[in-house]
């Protein structure tokens, strides 16, 4: 992999904060070399659309987050960055109305489900709980909000595969790749990264398992995608 410029990022002490699930999936993402329009649904800081927009130039991106912070913040990362996007839009994706289509539609949304303890930190909260973006109607509004033959790509928790498969098949969004993610060799998949399509009727790639760690240091895979990652996380101030 070729070196990428440096991505600084700020980041709240005590808001949601990026880990190695968005990595995984930017590094998922860019392996399809993707093109046209993307919307980035439940940004945080931006990293995801700003990881994209950095490495493939082209790329149309538009941001977007309920949370007013997170979009003020993801202009403040873009701005740092010198990386020219579309638009940033504060609000809630199943009920925002948006005038175009997009190609693609990428996220990292939040996946605890019911029976984890929400924190009490509010922002946490919208950022990590399934309950905030209930995943069949997650999926229904992407159906309307992509083009025709358009992707889907995101990562959720992989003891919760079968009701994505089910949601997704149920809004036409068919799965052409997957991608387990695994703590080490000897544990259950934790993570599933996904690559959906409207309208498609391809069948489903299973790619080779991801391995976090190989013994106690991160695999040279997961390793050579933080290193091509290129971040560098800064804490600033609540707002």
């Amino acid at each position: 992999m070729s070196t990428n410029s440096l991505m600084l990022l700020n980041q709240y002490e005590k808001g949601y904060r990026y880990n190695s699930d968005t990595l995984l999936l930017y590094d998922f993402i860019a392996s399809f070399h993707p093109k046209g329009y993307l919307l980035d649904v439940g940004c945080g800081c931006g990293i995801l659309g700003l990881l994209l927009k950095r490495d493939f130039p082209a790329l149309l991106v538009s941001l977007l987050d309920i949370q007013e912070q997170n979009c003020t913040l993801s202009f403040d990362n873009a701005k740092q960055n010198a990386i020219s996007l579309e638009e940033i839009i504060c609000g809630d994706f199943l009920t925002t109305i948006f005038h175009k289509k997009f190609d693609l539609i990428v996220s990292n949304p939040p996946f605890y489900h019911k029976g984890v303890v929400k924190s009490e930190n509010l922002s946490l909260s919208i950022s990590r709980h399934s309950s905030y973006l209930p995943f069949d109607q997650f999926a229904h509004k992407v159906t309307k909000t992509l083009s025709n033959k358009g992707y889907f790509y995101f990562c959720y928790d992989a003891k919760q595969i079968d009701h994505v498969m089910k949601a997704l098949l149920e809004h036409k969004l068919n799965v052409e790749d997957l991608c387990f993610v695994y703590p080490k060799s000897t544990k259950e998949a934790s993570l599933v990264l996904v690559r959906a399509r409207k309208n498609s009727k391809s069948l489903c790639k299973v790619h080779p398992p991801l391995f976090i760690y190989d013994h106690e240091v991160f695999s040279p895979r997961v390793q050579a995608i933080f290193n091509h990652s290129h971040t560098q996380s800064h804490t600033c101030p609540q707002s």
